[in-house]
C-alpha cells in the first residue's frame, strides 16, 4: 500500500484518509511546522510520495530533503499559486480573462503608482491586495486616489519592518456584484466547485469579501461550461495537477482573480462523482514516475 504524506489542514486530512484508504493508498500526516529536529537522525516516519508541498518554505525545504519523495503538487507550484501578481501576468499573456491590475514593487513613489493606474484605465473604487497573502488578509478598497496614497502610506508602515517577506502588492480593477466561485481542477479536468455567499446581514452592512474565513458560506454548485474550460485552462497554463481556481463573474464577464495550489479538500458534496478515484490514480503515478 502506498503512503502519501500529507501536510495540510487537519480538516483536508480527515476527509481524505478513508476514501483513499479504500483505493489503495495509506494517508499519513506529516509534520511541516512548530517542529524541533535532529538533523543527524533519519525520520521515523516512511512514504511514498508527498499531496502537497507544505506552506513555509523553509520548514518545507527542511521536511522535503529529509524524506526525500515526489510531490504531486511541488514546491514550485505552491510557490507560483501564491504570487497573484505572476499568475496575473501569466494567464495575461496567455489570453485568459483576469482583472485590469498594476503590480507594485514597493516602495514606489506616489505620483508614479498614480500614473500607472490612471494609464491602466482602472476606475476608482480599486481594490488593494497584497501579493502574496491568502483567506483575503490585507484586502482593501479605496474610493479615490487619496484614500489609495492612504492604504499605500499603512502598507509602507507595515512594511517598513526589515524581516516582513513580500512587500509587493496589486491595484486592481473593482468587479461590482460579483460572484465568486472556487473551481477545482483535477489532474486537468473541473471536479467540482462552490460559490462562495455572503450572509445578506452581512452584505447589508457593506461587507464585501467572499472568503470563508470571513464567514462567506461555501455552496456547491454546477458551474456553466464556460467557467470549466476557463479553469481547467489555468491549471494547464499553470502546469499545477491539483488547483483551485477563483473566478469572478460581473456584468457578463468571467475573470480569473488568483489560484490556489494548496486548496482544502472538501465535504464530498462539493465534488462530482469519481473525484477520489481520480485523485488516487494521480498519486498512483506520481509515485511511479519517481
Amino acid at each position: 500500500m502506498l503512503r502519501l504524506a500529507v501536510t495540510t489542514s487537519s480538516e483536508t486530512f480527515e476527509r481524505m484518509r478513508e476514501p483513499l484508504a479504500a483505493r489503495g493508498i495509506e494517508v499519513g500526516h506529516l509534520r511541516a511546522e512548530q517542529f524541533a529536529l535532529d538533523l543527524g537522525r533519519s525520520p521515523s516516519d516512511e512514504f511514498d510520495v508527498g499531496f502537497v508541498f507544505p506552506t513555509r518554505a523553509m520548514e518545507g525545504g527542511v521536511v522535503a530533503a529529509r524524506h526525500d519523495i515526489p510531490w504531486v503538487n511541488t514546491r514550485e507550484d505552491v510557490l507560483t499559486s501564491r504570487n497573484k501578481a505572476d499568475v496575473i501576468a501569466r494567464l495575461s499573456r496567455a489570453g485568459l480573462p483576469v482583472p485590469e491590475s498594476v503590480y507594485v514593487s514597493n516602495p514606489t513613489d506616489a505620483e508614479e503608482l498614480l500614473r500607472a493606474v490612471s494609464d491602466a484605465d482602472i476606475d476608482y473604487p480599486v481594490v488593494v491586495k497584497p501579493n502574496s497573502t491568502t483567506r483575503g488578509v490585507g484586502i482593501a478598497k479605496a474610493h479615490d486616489p487619496d484614500s489609495l496614497l492612504g492604504l499605500v502610506d499603512h502598507l509602507n508602515l507595515v512594511h517598513d519592518y526589515r524581516a516582513t517577506g513580500d512587500k509587493s502588492y496589486l491595484v486592481q480593477e473593482w468587479l461590482p456584484d460579483a460572484r465568486d466561485y472556487r473551481v477545482m481542477v483535477l489532474d486537468g479536468r473541473v471536479v467540482g466547485a462552490v460559490e462562495r455567499r455572503l450572509p445578506e446581514s452581512a452584505r447589508d452592512e457593506g461587507r464585501w469579501k467572499h472568503n470563508v474565513h470571513r464567514g462567506a458560506d461555501a455552496v456547491g454548485v454546477d458551474v456553466p461550461d464556460r467557467h470549466r474550460r476557463l479553469a481547467e485552462s489555468v491549471a494547464d497554463e499553470l502546469g499545477i495537477r491539483y488547483l483551485g481556481v477563483d473566478l469572478l463573474e460581473s456584468n457578463g464577464r468571467v475573470v480569473v482573480s488568483e489560484t490556489n495550489a494548496r486548496p482544502t479538500i472538501d465535504d464530498d458534496a462539493k465534488y462530482e462523482a469519481g473525484f477520489f478515484d481520480r485523485l488516487a490514480a494521480l498519486v498512483e503515478r506520481v509515485a511511479k514516475k519517481s
